[in-house]
């Protein structure tokens, strides 16, 4: 899993049947410092996270083949919204709080 913050929402209106009904963040990873780096990814929501939020993101290695309705073609999701982030004993990030070091 990865820390990232949501900066966006993606839309698409042509797209496999198997992804009507999911939300699509753009997410901006961080790092240990809890800097924004400049890499950006599209992910599924799954559990209704709003921009400017910090999240998990569960990423695979290969996506599912297009054609098989049984599973969604994602390569990455968001799995949680974080509430704090520690390093080393001191706090980086708390969502309470809006702090971020």
């Amino acid at each position: 899993m990865q820390l990232a913050q949501v900066r966006g929402t993606v839309v698409s209106t042509q797209k496999l049947p198997a992804m009507r009904g999911i939300k699509l963040l753009l997410l901006q990873f961080i790092d240990q410092e809890g800097n924004l780096l400049p890499r950006y990814e599209v992910a599924a929501d799954q559990v209704g996270a709003g921009v400017g939020e910090w999240v998990l993101v569960s990423r695979r290695a290969i996506a599912p083949h297009p054609e098989d309705e049984k599973q969604r073609p994602l390569d990455a999701i968001v799995v949680g919204i974080v509430d704090t982030v520690s390093v080393d004993k001191n706090l980086l990030y708390s969502k309470k709080d809006e702090y971020r070091r």
